[in-house]
């Protein structure tokens, strides 16, 4: 029910941002475009009425005397009684001649003419309405007195019924084209919010299910667009999360493994032990002995897992001190050069004239190499054989393992780093060692190199910057 509220919303919101702002821009827009066009129809009626008007500014120059008669001949003549009405207004303001031959009322309103005698031009026009209530446009010209006494006025008058029938055509094409862009955009945003409310609703269900653990749901995608971004994201997350889900898996079976085994030994040895206690001190000596080493085992996983806890909540902490590489490597080697002897494995230390100095943390980097020799002696068969070397190169200390072991299958070798991503699942191990051990050396602003072809070997390089020892005050001041 609530998912259906938000989805909604959407469709609310999209009508209130952008429906009712088209409507109310359109409305606006025919409004100023209803004003506009009736204006200047009734500019042009104006403009036309005036050039009319024009015919009798001539009486201007009539003697005042013979003013009512040319006024007459003029209105008699006039050709366009058809299309205007013309009246004359004498001096005092009484009309006295009309061109339709009708004079209006003694007591009718002139508020053109009123206008026109306050008007700095001597003219001015006003819409109003005949007493049968037709509309019309009435206008008044004051005429320029000159000196002879003709200072009236030409007044006149036209029915604005066609213009306006005109002009409310025009309302109504532009209120159905209106009318038309708002049922438009309405369909469209209804075609729209459907075509985002529909996506959303299959990420929403995808999603619930993929947080109830089924990562095999996947979302089609239809669109190349960020919908489709979004789905494609969706279904790379859940592959990701499947992928995480199976190497979380992968590693508590492998911790269990890893745990199950020193304990089971422990327990074993530990009993065979007990009950040889004053019979067989050789056997008791020999359980004491595999008790402490798979004990020294079991504390050395739980370190790493612990580590690797640290790691994930940023709390790896370094101590560092100038430490030489090549006594800390030998010590590593001497720890696996008989493990490695039992295996048949020839494991090498090619150890330099001159040590290398860095700036570390030893214990962690004895970590790291530890990891390191591990893996490669773990994944050499018999006969096979682990080469560590350690040069100088660019400000830099290189050690580097190879070894002739299984290799890394190609696919695999970009994720050997990540956490919990086992290779070779045949083999003991957690996981997580070389994901602490990257993150050490990151700690130490150094980096591992991993090469492998499956079948061949691994070749891991560790490259570690160099410890740049400070210039004695003495020697500086000299070179100063």
């Amino acid at each position: 029910m609530e998912l259906q509220l938000r989805f909604k919303s959407i469709a609310r919101q999209w009508i209130v941002n952008v429906l009712l702002v088209v409507s109310l821009f359109v409305i606006i827009a025919e409004i100023i475009l209803f004003s506009f066009i009736r204006t200047v129809y009734v500019e042009r009626v104006r403009a036309k009425a005036n050039e009319y008007a024009q015919d009798f500014s001539v009486l201007s120059l009539v003697p005042s005397e013979s003013f009512y008669s040319a006024a007459r001949e003029y209105a008699e003549n006039f050709e366009h009684k058809d299309k205007i009405e013309i009246e004359i207004i004498d001096t005092y303001g009484n009309i006295f001649i009309s061109t339709s031959g009708f004079l209006p009322p003694d007591n009718e309103q002139k508020p053109d003419y009123d206008a026109a005698l306050k008007s700095q031009e001597g003219s001015a026009y006003v819409e109003t309405k005949t007493e049968h209530g037709e509309p019309v446009l009435c206008g008044t010209n004051l005429l320029t007195d000159y000196g002879a006494g003709s200072n009236g006025a030409v007044r006149w008058r036209v029915s604005l019924e066609e213009m306006n029938s005109t002009v409310s055509t025009l309302r109504i094409i532009f209120v159905a084209t209106g009318l038309l862009m708002i049922g438009v955009t309405a369909l469209s945003g209804i075609y729209f919010t459907k075509s985002i409310v529909k996506p959303i609703r299959e990420v929403s269900a995808a999603a619930r299910k993929i947080a109830g653990g089924d990562f095999e749901t996947k979302i089609e995608m239809r669109n190349n667009d960020e919908i489709g971004e979004l789905c494609d994201s969706i279904n790379y997350m859940a592959t990701e999360l499947r992928r995480a889900e199976d190497m979380k898996n992968d590693f508590i079976s492998s911790v269990s493994h890893e745990l199950r085994t020193p304990l089971t030994a422990i327990r074993g040895w530990g009993e065979t032990a007990k009950m040889s206690l004053g019979t067989d001190s050789a056997i008791v000596e020999k359980g004491l002995d595999v008790v402490l080493s798979e004990s020294e085992r079991l504390s050395g996983l739980v370190e790493e897992l612990l580590d690797f806890s640290r790691m994930q909540t940023g709390r790896l902490s370094v101590t560092m001190s100038p430490i030489g590489i090549s006594d800390l490597l030998g010590e590593v080697c001497d720890m696996y050069t008989e493990f490695a002897h039992q295996h048949s494995i020839a494991l090498e230390y090619a150890r330099p004239k001159e040590d290398s100095i860095i700036m570390g943390d030893k214990n962690r980097l004895k970590q790291v190499f530890i990891n390191v020799i591990d893996n490669a002696v773990k994944y050499t068969e018999a006969g096979g054989q682990v080469l560590v070397e350690q040069t100088e190169d660019d400000g830099c200390v290189r050690i580097t393992v190879r070894d002739t072991g299984v290799g890394i299958p190609a696919q695999d070798i970009d994720r050997v780093k990540e956490k919990f991503f086992k290779s070779n699942k045949t083999v003991r191990g957690s996981g997580i060692g070389l994901a602490v051990a990257d993150e050490i050396v990151k700690q130490h602003r150094g980096l591992i190199f991993i090469e492998s072809t499956e079948g061949v070997g691994t070749t891991v390089t560790v490259a570690l910057p160099l410890y740049e020892q400070p210039e004695e005050n003495g020697e500086s001041n000299e070179q100063m």
